[in-house]
């Protein structure tokens, strides 16, 4: 069974004034296996930001289903929603969301003392990610104390610390540097080698070549996919490039 499996998904938008409706998924279906790193990416305002809300629930579709192991989680009633992103997905954000008034520990900690974890247990969580992920000189300083590739380690451990099912990533090599982007987008490969399910939005080339599969998004509908296959990271970015050409010049090329 398919860790995620997304059906006939379709979002409109209906503008506040004159009522005009805005199409932003037309018809999008695609399942993730278990362990699977996907990047996602199209044009902006193709819906590749649309469908990850969806994933992340932040937002609800119009029509259609997204199954996490065989339940429909778009069905989740309101009261339950917080307590499943905080159980089964890790999320993060361009701009890291981290608290400027929160030490880098404690931001990393919150989804766990949301979730009434107690001290210890999340004490015992945190030192094998912080040394996986090369946080532990860090840990007591602010987030305005830190670089922004650091900042993004510590959002990269808030969403793992969790145990998540599934990591969504939005942008997360946006805000950084290309050496920082580097140090992540490796980060990133590390963690999904160790089984973690990652579903990732970028319109970079250089963090899209580092999935497993790419999905191509254009006008609302799944233009293409990409597998890595055999490919090498150079050979990735090479059939991404080829295949946003065709994209934006209206192409139809089928893997």
């Amino acid at each position: 069974m398919a860790l995620i499996e997304v059906k006939s998904l379709k979002k409109l938008y209906t503008t506040r004034f004159g009522g005009i409706k805005v199409q932003a998924l037309a018809d999008i279906s695609f399942s993730v296996e278990a362990g699977e790193y996907i990047a996602i990416m199209g044009e902006s305002g193709s819906g590749k930001t649309t469908l990850l809300n969806i994933l992340a629930l932040l937002d609800k579709p119009t029509s259609g289903e997204v199954f996490m192991e065989g339940k429909n989680i778009i069905s989740i009633n309101e009261r339950e929603i917080a307590a499943f992103r905080r159980s089964q997905l890790g999320y993060v954000f361009q701009e890291f969301n981290l608290l400027d008034t929160f030490s880098i520990k404690d931001n990393i900690f919150l989804p766990l003392v949301l979730s009434g974890k107690d001290y210890k247990e999340m004490e015992s969580r945190l030192e094998p990610i912080a040394a996986k992920i090369g946080i532990k000189d860090i840990l007591e300083e602010y987030p305005y104390e830190v670089s922004g590739g650091q900042k993004q380690r510590a959002a990269i451990a808030r969403a793992v610390i969790t145990n998540p099912k599934l990591i969504l990533a939005d942008e997360p090599t946006g805000s950084l540097d290309s050496k920082s982007s580097t140090e992540i987008l490796d980060l990133f490969s590390k963690i999904n080698k160790s089984g973690q399910t990652i579903i990732m939005v970028t319109h970079s080339i250089a963090a899209a070549s580092h999935a497993s599969r790419v999905l191509f998004i254009k006008d609302g509908k799944i233009f293409n996919q990409v597998y890595r296959g055999a490919m090498n990271n150079n050979k990735m970015y090479e059939r991404i490039s080829d295949t946003l050409t065709l994209l934006t010049a209206g192409g139809v090329e089928v893997e």
